[in-house]
């Protein structure tokens, strides 16, 4: 089977888990998908093979704790140090998607707004006018900025694996991360100056161009 397939065949099979188990076993799971310099088809076979271990384990009455220890980290941490790193073709696509997401995410909310604004609230233009010289600075300054937040929210998962954290708790550290993020994105907008010809794009045309984008990731993350 695929990563893909496995992966469904996963999320079904942890249901039978009892609610330790399965509190255990995920944390593991979501720790060892996260090592994003990993193969991802060896990771999954690797947690197949660690579910179907645990479930046969359970039937017999046993935990979690008493198949893989009292340490989930310190074995997470040795069977990712045991999987192959991603091959090329993975990583360019993982960042192909990335970049391609976090654009047509950008491109539909912006498209979004502006019909919002115009039609609801009787404000701004259908037409927006964009500065080329500006939209390629911002756009070359937020992807590397975009991949350094998304790696600190990668390592807060892991961070936060095997931790009993409340939901206030949770909550307030996701909400200040949004904040934080959205600050940045917001300051590279305003603090960029305005450079290059002034080029007029109408609100259905950034729409567009963000569903083409975002349709192109999805295909290359299906196909790929």
């Amino acid at each position: 089977m695929n990563a893909k397939e496995l992966i469904e065949e996963n999320n079904q099979k942890r249901e039978r888990l009892t609610k330790e188990n399965k509190k255990y076993y995920e944390d593991m799971l979501v720790y060892i998908r996260v090592s994003y310099d990993k193969s991802e088809q060896e990771t999954e076979e690797v947690l197949a093979e660690m579910l179907d271990h645990l479930l046969e384990a359970q039937q017999d009455g046993k935990t979690a704790k008493d198949v893989f220890g009292d340490h989930p980290k310190q074995y997470a941490d040795e069977i990712i140090g045991e999987l192959p790193k991603a091959i090329t073709k993975e990583w360019a696509k993982l960042i192909s998607m990335g970049i391609l997401y976090f654009l047509s995410v950008g491109m539909l909310f912006s498209g979004v707004f502006d019909l919002i604004a115009y039609y609801m609230f009787v404000a701004g233009d259908l037409a927006q006018e964009y500065n080329a010289g500006s939209v390629i600075i911002r756009m070359i300054i937020s992807i590397p900025i975009a991949f350094l937040l998304v790696m600190g929210a990668l390592h807060y998962i892991r961070w936060s694996c095997f931790k009993e954290i409340s939901k206030v708790k949770e909550f307030l550290l996701s909400g200040l991360g949004g904040v934080f993020a959205f600050g940045v994105f917001l300051g590279v907008v305003f603090l960029t100056p305005e450079l290059g010809p002034t080029i007029e794009v109408p609100a259905y045309m950034v729409l567009l161009g963000g569903g083409i984008l975002f349709l192109i990731a999805h295909l290359i993350r299906k196909y790929g």
